[in-house]
This record gives structure tokens, C-alpha cells and sequence, in this order.
């Protein structure tokens, strides 16, 4: 936590095309800015790098960029997305995995999403170098809905005492967290993040989640080493699909206010 006035934001950057929109923006309010693989690329004030362990290391920023900065791969952020239940529950994907490392490393009292909507039908390029792989579109027994895996994330997120907000403009978004304009981001105090956060927490249907985390605890689906395709013949898909429903019930999707065009909470 910063002083009562000022919050500490995390501005969390992935590589959809949106992103670029960051690069006109002044580094306040932000207290740290974490780049998602490419989306070291999008901004040269970046401080941590968080990486999947396939990222080429053709693709890593050069040395000389990294001096005064961290990069973190997989050693670091399985410790942390296992504080959280751990990949089959949270979901393995690089914008939902960071997140977890952000929460747990930077404990934060904001994260602020761009570039991370993970939707892939409008026009055009799918990221803002070009076209990429569609990493959270894979088949994947872990990220069958992303909208219940940031459900869940932002639930996590809000009981630790920290409001998820989508800072994007592109017209639909995977992410069921809050819209804002980074405007309006720029001049919340620490006042305002308990407004909203007790408006979130009030909007979440605290049994639901309770039942979501007694099934999570009752399927047993842990692998601490992170490694959850060495053991698939012990996850069973439609019993995940059912944890899902639970916790898109919680956060209420499809409830418009949560995850619209840009407004403000």
C-alpha cells in the first residue's frame, strides 16, 4: 500500500492491438508497468518482463534494455499462481499467470489491463507487431472458459484488497473485470479504490464462490511443479466445465455492467 491518497497502480500490458495506445500515455499514475512477452516492445519504461518458458530468447529485449529492470519466466510465477490454487483452477495463460505473479509479488491496490482482451475476430492483425499465435484460444483443458478464469481472478484479486480494471476501447473482451478510462484512472486516491472495491465485493455472490472453492479443494487438481499436461488423464474436463459455471455465477456474467464498452465504476 502507498500513502491514503495515492493508490498503487499496476498498469499490465499484453500485445493486443489496442496496446499501442499506452505509448501516449504519462507514466502516472503507475506505479510499476509489467510487459507480457512481446509487449516489452510497447513502451520503453517498462519494469518487470514476465515470459512462458517457450518465448525465444530471440524475441527477449537486449541486454543493455534489461539493465535496472526484471525478468521473471516460470520459476517465479508457478510459486506464485500456486499461492492462488494453481494453473488447472486459475488457467494457463500468460495475461491470467501474470496477474497472479503481480498480485502475489507487487501486492498491489489496482491492476490495470491493456492488451490483454484475448479476443481474436476483429479485423486486421491480432497483435500489435502483426499476427501472433492465439495462445489463450489453444485447446486446453484449463482455459475452457476465460471469462470464468478472470472471474475468478478477479475475485482473488479483490479479497486481497486489489480492484481489476480493463483499460481497453476495443469493442468486446475475454476479461470480465471493469471498464475505465485511464483518465479517470489517473485521479483515484486510495478513497476511491475502496468505493469501488467494496462495490465489486458487494456485486459478488459470496456463496457461489464458496462452493466454487469446495469443488476446487474436493477435485484435488494441484500440481505444484506447474506442470498439469503431465497428469491429464487425472483432470476431467467436464468437471471443470462445471467449476466454470460457478464461477461466472459468482461474478455474474453477462451482466452488461461488467464487462461493456468503456465505463467507468
Amino acid at each position: 500500500m502507498q500513502s491514503a491518497s495515492n493508490p498503487k497502480i499496476i498498469l499490465i500490458l499484453g500485445s493486443a492491438p489496442d496496446v499501442v495506445r499506452s505509448r501516449a500515455w504519462p507514466r502516472m499514475p503507475f506505479h510499476s508497468i509489467v510487459a507480457i512477452n512481446n509487449a516489452w516492445r510497447v513502451r520503453d519504461d517498462w519494469d518487470y518482463l514476465v515470459h512462458a518458458g517457450d518465448f525465444p530468447q530471440s524475441a527477449m529485449p537486449a541486454p543493455y534494455l534489461v539493465h535496472g529492470r526484471r525478468v521473471h519466466s516460470a520459476a517465479d510465477y508457478v510459486p506464485a499462481q500456486n499461492a492462488y490454487g494453481g494453473f488447472v483452477y486459475a488457467g494457463a495463460t500468460m495475461s491470467i499467470t501474470t496477474a497472479y505473479w503481480a498480485l502475489h509479488k507487487l501486492q498491489p491496490d489496482v491492476m490495470a489491463f491493456l492488451g490483454c482482451d484475448m479476443t481474436y475476430d476483429q479485423n486486421g492483425p491480432t497483435h500489435f507487431y502483426g499476427y501472433g499465435n492465439r495462445d489463450p484460444l489453444r485447446p486446453d483443458v484449463t482455459l475452457q472458459s476465460l471469462e470464468a478464469k478472470t472471474g475468478r481472478l478477479l475475485v482473488s484479486a479483490a479479497r486481497q484488497g486489489c480492484v481489476c480494471v480493463n483499460l481497453s476501447h476495443l469493442e468486446s473482451s475475454r476479461l470480465v473485470f471493469p471498464r475505465v478510462d485511464v483518465g479517470r484512472l489517473r485521479d483515484w486516491s486510495m478513497f476511491d479504490v475502496q468505493l469501488r472495491l467494496a462495490g465489486l465485493l458487494q456485486r459478488v455472490d459470496n456463496a457461489t464462490v464458496s462452493r466454487a472453492e469446495t469443488m476446487e479443494k474436493s477435485l484435488g487438481y494441484y500440481f505444484p511443479s506447474g506442470e498439469y499436461w503431465r497428469h491429464l488423464n487425472q483432470i476431467d474436463g467436464s468437471e471443470l466445465k462445471n467449476l466454470d459455471g460457478l464461477w461466472l455465477a459468482a461474478v455474474g456474467q453477462g451482466d452488461a455492467g461488467w464487462a461493456c464498452g468503456p465505463c467507468d465504476i
